[in-house]
């Protein structure tokens, strides 16, 4: 644990002093910023970044979405008092996780090692799902049912990894197509959902009722955790 290096953005000197003080007690090392004007830098040497989403100069948004552009595999964690709804799917087209003011720090520890568990599968250990066993950085699957591996094509594997890195989340139609495709999403274009279905042909024990991919009506789609 004393080896883990968190990246921790907020410009509210008692809460930052206090959420510091609490990570560095439980073993954690702490870097603490009270502006985004050197995020990028210090990136490059954490494990994982607390974001705040009200800070002076850029917002927090924005420069989340700097550090996945340039980091795309470092979890980040996003803070804020504001519990919009829409606020919350802003956070969520690149952060993992967002979290709401108050928080209790207990919480605030158990998604952090939630997130790190996750970065941890994506860069050694396979991620085991169902019958499926998944080494994302080799973009490998393997069925263990049958000891095959499951080939997909560079887009079908780029939204399956899209749904794993928000493991349990659910994200909008928009925010998949977005972040897939890299442009904005036409209401009424079909190409995400025939993906979906190919996706489920190759990796459902039984397309017809999935247990991985899971359809939120109206909504988008999530990966079951």
């Amino acid at each position: 644990m004393n080896q883990i290096h968190l990246l921790y953005i907020e410009d509210d000197t008692e809460i930052g002093e206090w959420v510091s003080r609490n990570l560095q007690e439980r073993g954690y090392r702490v870097t603490w910023l009270t502006s985004g004007e050197r995020a990028l830098e210090q990136a490059d040497v954490c494990r994982l970044v607390i974001l705040d989403v009200m800070l002076p100069g850029l917002d927090g948004f924005t420069i989340g979405q700097r550090i996945k552009k340039q980091y795309p595999d470092l979890p980040i964690l996003m803070l804020s008092a504001r519990t919009s709804i829409d606020d919350k799917l802003q956070g969520l087209e690149f952060a993992d996780d967002y979290l709401t003011k108050p928080f209790h720090p207990d919480e605030l520890v158990a998604r952090i090692e939630v997130l790190l568990r996750r970065s941890g599968n994506t860069s050694s250990e396979p991620l085991k799902l169902r019958h499926l066993l998944i080494h994302e950085r080799e973009n490998l699957i393997i069925n263990q049912d049958n000891g095959q591996e499951v080939t997909l094509t560079g887009k079908q594997f780029h939204i399956f990894k899209y749904l794993l890195r928000h493991l349990g989340q659910i994200m909008t139609k928009e925010q998949i197509y977005e972040a897939v495709w890299g442009e904005p999403y036409l209401e009424g274009d079909k190409s995400l959902m025939v993906h979906i279905r190919h996706l489920r042909e190759k990796l459902e024990r039984d397309p017809a009722s999935p247990e991985i991919i899971e359809t939120i009506r109206g909504i988008g789609y999530r990966v079951r955790s």
